[in-house]
């Protein structure tokens, strides 16, 4: 019986291990994306030319983690919607 105890704990210990990781790697995801997302607002607030690539990739990377589970997806950004959001906030 101890030996069942122990495997799952053991299991149980990598599965934590694991949703810790993926929570972790979200997080620092999140940030890029909103970094690139002010980037781009930052951009279209001063009339320069921007792009939603760099956003949209890190996006897909979250969406792929989303999928594993525990962690929320995230929309894709387009051109519009920065310019959409920039003219409210300016």
């Amino acid at each position: 019986m101890r030996s069942e105890t122990m495997s799952v704990h053991h299991a149980l210990t990598e599965h934590a291990k694991k949703l810790n990781t993926r929570i972790t790697r979200f997080l620092e995801l999140d940030a890029k994306r909103e970094a690139f997302i002010e980037e781009a607002l930052s951009l279209s607030k001063a009339g320069k030319a921007f792009s939603t690539e760099k956003i949209n990739e890190v996006t897909e990377e979250i969406n792929q983690l989303a999928r594993q589970g525990i962690v929320p997806s995230r929309k894709l950004v387009t051109a519009e919607m920065v310019e959409e959001y920039a003219g409210r906030t300016k």
